[in-house]
């Protein structure tokens, strides 16, 4: 991600371009002490220079270019200030867009350019992170066997980079500890008092002797806590823990009580409640090391499943054996009822699915819209992303498919005859104007406003999550669309005379279009040809010159872009894998990622399998 310009940059490959780049990517070179000094010089180091810097950011700090182009970490910063529009501030000047241009081609193009024929690539560092809510009512779920979900009631967990799963942004708020503590006894009181859910962590009863009763204990205790930390248990630790069941003992208290304070604390350790993988050679700090194979399946089984490991991934770690048979793993793993985690988690996220719960069309306007539509809305979009899955289908049929699933209340929404009762089935679709997710109900209500549709959200819509180039913020106080008598006409003709303002047509040049391409789709998802009694004109052209006439062409060239989409969607899905943001150095991985899946057909599998094998996701580095 950080590596990407800002949208006037952005070049959309393979076929011909749907988005025109403002700057050649040929431009001859950037000259530091010309153009780039200069240019930090205007905008940047009023604020950012000597020792009171702001943020501590520095600028005036390197004495030639060989010193800043070392200064890598200084430089991503301001890649990522500049692409978010946060630098220069709002009421500071501003530089134009050539002169951001040059800046941002000389930080990707000369600092932070990666040598992809390296044999050693930068694996990245992913921070220690903590079990998310889902993360952790799956794992007591698989470890356990209560019934209820103890993180429900755990504070939100916060969202970077489109996740939740990120561990830069997954804090620890003093609250958590007290609800940490709180639901392990609870979970382990629930355990003991279910005679099953009991045998799981007893594994046998204690014998009378004193010594047969320590073997017995070691063995639950290790058990239970190899489980729970996802990798083998020291002596030490063993030790620490059998103190619990010793001192229940002393106190008078019988063995159950002494072992459920032994998981309790179990529960409440940060090898429960975080990922840890740890750094070695401390007198390297930057050395890189292949993950361990327990590391890897825990890996593996957050990114696939949304919990803890199972016993067969265990058993292959511990005999060093997962490496080997990972081919065999990820394709069992994604055939297994637990990969709806993926749909729920990454596709939810993906595309904003989550979000439909807090739409609210407007009832005047929508009358048939109902709650029953909306959970059909998502159960489609759920099903379609299943059957994309489980079937190793191509990634393509993202964009378009001839197929969908539906019951009868959705199928009557969008106009498919033959469907009754309300189970959902996969049924042939008519036409190709729908199919794929952006003629999805769910789809179109995320990306419209309550009471119309918004090509701008479904443009924006489609650059961030199917394009990898999501526009910059908007200038600010640029007004929203007005929608009293001085606009008049249907909305297309409305947009056009608010965007008159050059600084607004800029992006809306490259939004409205794929946005005005599914215009025919109403706030709800139904098909129509009329607007407020002005016909609906979804025909576009795109800054690269190409035209269509509706949806169906729209989607066709959309789907022409099959490495611009197959690296969005290898992207976010390694970002949601790996738990941090795609950075500079990520772009070989995302290169061999791309070549392998092409040279597969683009099926999904292909594209877990090319993520799960990178030097990103194998390999970890220390911290610099």
């Amino acid at each position: 991600m950080s590596w990407r310009a800002s949208l006037s940059l952005v070049c959309l490959l393979p076929a011909g371009p749907v988005i025109a780049c403002a700057a050649d990517a040929k431009a001859d070179k950037v000259s530091f002490a010309e153009q780039i000094v200069p240019l930090v010089s205007r905008y940047c180091t009023d604020c950012h220079h000597g020792e009171k810097a702001k943020a501590h950011l520095a600028l005036d700090q390197w004495k030639n270019e060989a010193a800043a182009r070392k200064d890598t970490q200084t430089w991503e910063k301001i890649l990522h200030k500049l692409q978010a529009r946060e630098m220069p501030p709002k009421k500071k000047p501003q530089p134009n867009t050539d002169e951001m241009a040059t800046l941002l081609r000389w930080i990707e193009g000369d600092v932070l350019a990666v040598d992809c024929t390296l044999n050693k690539k930068d694996p990245g560092r992913i921070t220690i992170r903590r079990l998310n809510r889902v993360e952790y009512n799956n794992t007591i779920r698989d470890l356990v066997g209560v019934k209820f979900q103890p993180a429900d009631d755990f504070p939100a967990d916060d969202v970077g980079y489109g996740f939740d799963n990120i561990g830069d942004v997954l804090s620890m708020p003093p609250i958590l500890l007290e609800k940490y503590l709180a639901a392990a006894e609870k979970i382990v009181a629930a355990a003991f008092k279910d005679p099953e859910l009991r045998k799981r962590i007893v594994l046998q009863e204690p014998a009378a002797d004193n010594k047969n009763r320590r073997e017995t204990t070691r063995k639950i205790l290790e058990n239970f806590a190899r489980r729970a930390w996802r990798r083998p248990v020291t002596a030490e630790e063993l030790q620490r823990l059998g103190g619990f069941v010793r001192q229940a003992f002393e106190r008078g208290d019988n063995y159950d009580r002494g072992i459920q304070l032994a998981c309790t604390a179990v529960l409440v350790s940060p090898n429960f409640l975080f990922r840890i993988e740890a750094d070695f050679e401390p007198s390297n700090p930057n050395a890189i090391r292949p993950i361990n194979e327990f590391e890897l399946a825990t890996r593996l089984s957050y990114f696939l499943w949304s919990t803890l490991p199972d016993d067969e991934l265990f058993e292959l770690a511990g005999k060093a054996q997962l490496r080997k048979n990972l081919d065999a793993q990820v394709r069992r793993m994604l055939r297994d009822p637990k990969a709806c985690e993926l749909t729920e988690n990454f596709a939810g996220q993906w595309l904003q699915l989550r979000s439909l719960a807090n739409m609210t069309p407007d009832p005047g306007r929508f009358p048939n819209f109902d709650e029953p539509l909306r959970s059909a809305m998502r159960t489609e979009t759920e099903m379609f992303f299943e059957a994309i899955v489980r079937d190793d289908r191509s990634i393509l049929d993202f964009i378009d498919a001839d197929f969908t699933f539906v019951n009868e209340r959705l199928a009557k929404h969008y106009g498919i005859p033959g469907v009754k009762g309300d189970q959902f089935r996969k049924v042939k679709l008519p036409d190709r104007n729908r199919g794929g997710v952006l003629t999805q109900g769910s789809v179109l209500l995320v990306t419209s406003n309550p009471t119309r549709t918004s090509p701008v959200k479904r443009g924006k819509w489609i650059l961030e999550n199917l394009l990898n180039a999501p526009p910059p913020p908007p200038p600010p106080d640029v007004p929203e669309l007005k929608e009293g008598p001085e606009l008049k006409g249907s909305l297309r003709e409305r947009m056009e005379q608010h965007r008159v303002n050059p600084t607004c047509a800029v992006c809306h040049d490259k939004m409205d279009p794929l946005g005005f391409g599914f215009e025919n789709f109403d706030a709800i998802g139904a098909w129509r040809t009329k607007d407020a009694g002005y016909p609906i004109d979804p025909s576009g052209v795109l800054p690269d010159g190409r035209s269509f006439q509706g949806p169906a062409e729209l989607k066709a060239i959309l789907k022409s872009q099959k490495d611009q989409f197959a690296r969005c969607l290898a992207e976010k899905l390694l970002t949601y894998a790996l738990g941090r943001g795609v950075e500079y150095y990520d772009r070989c991985t995302l290169d061999q990622i791309v070549h392998g899946v092409a040279k597969n057909d683009y099926r999904f599998t292909a594209l877990v399998l090319e993520i799960v094998k990178s030097e990103a996701f194998q390999y970890r580095r220390g911290k610099k």
